[in-house]
């Protein structure tokens, strides 16, 4: 099930016997809500971004096809045409070929980016988990570690 910030923000707790601080969780809960937020949001606007840049390279692919196509009409010209004709065909030929292999360089080049900043996001989110559970390890011991005055009472006196 995917969690949205939504359903962090909206998440009820049941109230039990010596239950956790209700402002104290709901503060964390609305921190958790601000950053899941922020997350949520950055990876959508990334998702489009890498939307944007694929639908960039399927055209760059729809212009080397073209290029390509244009390539083999201007060899069978340049055939028919003779030796003059020839040289300029060649000419083109090389001009297009470079000017497809900048494309491809290009698409190569922000593929590359992409995936860079895509594990770029993957790292920051695998650092974010295990600060929070790190942090969550670190209350839980400080909650089970800490004794009240209250569980003083609760002992047996003759137990001493």
């Amino acid at each position: 099930m995917a969690l949205t910030p939504m359903d962090i923000h909206n998440k009820e707790f049941s109230k039990a016997f010596r239950g956790y601080n209700e402002d104290e969780v709901d503060q964390f809960l609305d921190e958790i809500v601000e950053e899941f937020e922020r997350l949520y949001k950055e990876n959508i606007e990334l998702k489009d971004r890498i939307s944007a840049l694929n639908d960039q390279i399927s055209s760059y692919k729809a212009i080397e096809n073209t290029l390509k196509e244009t390539l083999i009409t201007a060899q069978r010209t340049a055939d028919e045409v003779g030796a003059a004709a020839q040289r300029k065909a060649e000419l083109i030929i090389k001009e297009a070929e470079e000017k497809a292999h900048g494309i491809i360089e290009r698409a190569n080049m922000n593929i590359i980016d992409i995936q860079k900043e895509y594990e770029n996001v993957k790292k920051q989110i695998l650092l974010y988990k295990a600060r929070f559970k790190s942090l969550l390890e670190t209350q839980m011991e400080l909650v089970l570690g800490q004794s009240s005055p209250e569980d003083e009472e609760l002992k047996d006196p003759e137990a001493e």
